[in-house]
C-alpha cells in the first residue's frame, strides 16, 4: 500500500527528489494508523495532504549595484490551512528550488500542528543568495520579491517567516515593502524587530526549543544533559542558539562549521568564544575556520563534524547532511542522542540505523519546532497589540516543546522504544486529519 502510494506520489512530482523523500518518511510511519481508522481513508487524507493548496511562482527582477538587470525566481507554497493561517519560512539560497520547498512547507503543516497552535505549513524563498551582496542589492531585491508575494499574503491568510538567507534586515525590506504597497500596519511577518511588533526569544527559539526537546528525550532514559559533549552542525542561527542554551545547561558543545568545513575545540565552547562566532557570522560574515585560528583548535575542511566523539548531535545546517556512514560512525563513537535542529538534515538510511540501534532520534518536525512556535506567540502579541517579557515567551515556548514531545510518546511509544518519527508523523496528522474532515472535501 505505502509503495502503491508512492509510485503516484513520485509520477506525479517526477524529478522533486526531497519532496518524495520528505513524504515517504511520514507515509510509511501514517499509512498503518490510517489502515485502522477507515474514515481517514475514505476521504482520501494522505492524498490531499500530498497535493499543495496553492503553488506560486514568480519572476524577481531588480538593479544590482552596477545598474545591470538580474532577474531570479520567486516561490510560495501554500500547503495546507486545515487548522490555521499558512506559517512557513523564506529561504533565500542558490539551491532552493520546487522540490526543497515543497517538502519543507510539507515538514511544516506535522511541525506546526504539534506546536497545538492554530496554523497551517506553508514555505517560499527564492534562489537569490544574499552572501557577497550589498544592503542596497539585498533591499532593491526584497522589495521586488515583496511587490508580487505581497497579494498573496496577509495576517490570516498566510505569515511568513525567515529561514536560511532570511534574517532581521531582509524581514525588515520585506516588511517596509509591504507596508508600503498595502497602507497597513499587520502581524504580516514574523522575525520582525522588537521596535516594531517582533517577539523576544525570537532569534533563540529553533535552538533553545530543539535543546529543550533532547532534554525531554533525555529524560525518558533518566539522563540529563549536564556533562554531555555535544557535535554542532553549522554555525548560524539554530547552531549558535544550541550552543548558547547547552553552555547555560552545563553541557560541552564542541564543534560548528559552515559550508567550507567545521571546527573542533575540545575544550568546549563558552559564553566568550560564542560572542566571537556571533559577531563572525552575524556582523562580519565570515568563515568558521578564524575561530580556529584564533583558539588554537583543529579545523576540517570541506566535512561535517559527525566524525568526532560525541554523546549528542545536534544537525543543525540543511537537508540529509548525515549520511549512512556519518550514522554508522556517531553510533560507533557512543552517542545516545541526536535531535534535528536543521530541516530533514538525516538521510533516510541514517534514520534506520540510529532507530535500530535504539537511539534517541528526534525527527526536525519536532525538535525543531520551537522556531514556528514562537513565531506563533509573535503572531498573538501582534493581534493582541502587546508585548510579553523575555521570561514569558520562554517559559511558554518551554512548555510547547514538553507538548510535542508528549505527542511522541503518545503516538511513538513501543514496549522497549519511543520511535520519535512515528509519533510525530501521527501526531502531526491526527489534528489535521480530524480538521480536514470537519471541513469537508475542500
Amino acid at each position: 500500500m505505502p509503495e502503491q502510494f508512492m509510485k503516484r506520489v513520485i509520477k506525479k512530482n517526477a524529478g522533486e527528489v526531497e519532496f518524495c523523500q520528505a513524504v515517504r518518511e511520514v507515509v510509511e510511519s501514517v499509512m498503518p494508523f490510517v489502515k485502522k481508522h477507515p474514515e481517514y481513508q475514505k476521504a482520501k487524507i494522505l492524498e490531499r495532504m500530498a497535493e499543495p493548496e496553492r503553488v506560486i511562482m514568480f519572476r524577481v527582477p531588480w538593479i544590482d549595484d552596477k545598474g545591470e538587470v538580474q532577474i531570479n525566481r520567486g516561490y510560495r507554497i501554500e500547503m495546507n490551512s486545515a487548522i490555521g493561517p499558512y506559517k512557513g519560512g523564506l529561504r533565500f539560497h542558490p539551491s532552493v528550488n520546487l522540490s526543497i520547498l515543497k517538502f519543507l512547507a510539507f515538514e511544516q503543516v506535522f511541525k506546526n500542528s504539534l506546536t497545538t497552535l492554530p496554523m497551517g505549513g506553508g514555505k517560499g524563498g527564492s534562489d537569490f543568495d544574499p552572501k557577497g551582496k550589498s544592503d542596497n542589492e539585498v533591499m532593491r531585491f526584497c522589495q521586488s520579491f515583496m511587490t508580487e508575494l505581497q497579494r498573496h499574503i496577509g495576517p490570516d491568510t498566510d505569515i511568513p517567516a525567515g529561514d536560511i538567507g532570511v534574517g532581521a534586515r531582509e524581514i525588515g525590506f520585506l516588511f517596509g515593502q509591504y507596508k508600503r504597497l498595502r497602507n497597513e500596519f499587520t502581524g504580516v511577518l514574523t522575525g520582525k524587530g522588537l521596535n516594531w511588533g517582533g517577539s523576544l526569544i525570537r532569534p533563540e527559539a529553533t535552538g533553545y526549543g530543539c535543546v529543550y526537546f533532547a532534554q525531554e528525550m533525555l529524560k525518558t532514559q533518566y539522563e540529563s544533559i549536564e556533562g554531555k559533549i555535544c557535535a554542532i552542525s553549522g554555525s548560524g542561527n539554530v547552531a549558535q542558539y544550541t550552543a548558547e542554551k547547552l553552555i547555560q545547561l552545563g553541557a560541552k558543545p564542541v564543534t560548528l562549521s559552515d559550508s567550507h568545513g567545521y571546527i573542533y575545540d575540545k575544550h568546549g565552547l563558552d559564553t566568550e568564544k560564542l560572542e566571537f562566532v556571533k559577531e563572525l557570522k552575524n556582523v562580519k560574515r565570515g568563515r568558521i575556520k578564524e575561530y580556529a585560528k584564533k583558539y588554537g583548535c583543529e579545523y576540517f575542511e570541506g566535512r561535517y563534524p559527525w566524525k568526532i566523539k560525541c554523546d549528542i548531535a545536534f544537525p543543525s545546517a540543511t537537508q540529509n547532511e548525515i549520511d549512512e556512514g556519518d550514522a554508522k560512525q556517531l553510533v560507533k563513537n557512543g552517542c545516545i542522542c541526536v535531535a534535528e535542529g536543521a530541516n530533514m538534515p538525516t538521510a533516510p538510511e541514517a534514520i534506520k540505523i540510529f532507530q535500530k540501534a535504539k537511539i534517541l532520534y528526534g525527527p526536525g518536525k519536532a525538535a525543531n519546532a520551537g522556531g514556528v512556535a514562537t513565531s506563533g506567540l509573535e503572531m498573538s502579541q501582534n493581534s493582541e497589540r502587546l508585548s510579553w517579557s523575555r521570561e514569558d515567551v520562554e517559559e511558554k515556548l518551554h512548555q510547547i516543546m514538553i507538548k510535542i514531545h508528549e505527542q511522541c510518546v503518545k503516538y511513538g511509544k513501543d514496549d522497549n522504544y519511543i520511535d520519535y518519527v512515528k509519533g510525530a508523523n501521527i501526531g502531526g496528522f491526527v489534528k489535521v486529519a480530524d480538521a480536514m474532515i470537519d471541513q469537508g472535501v475542500v
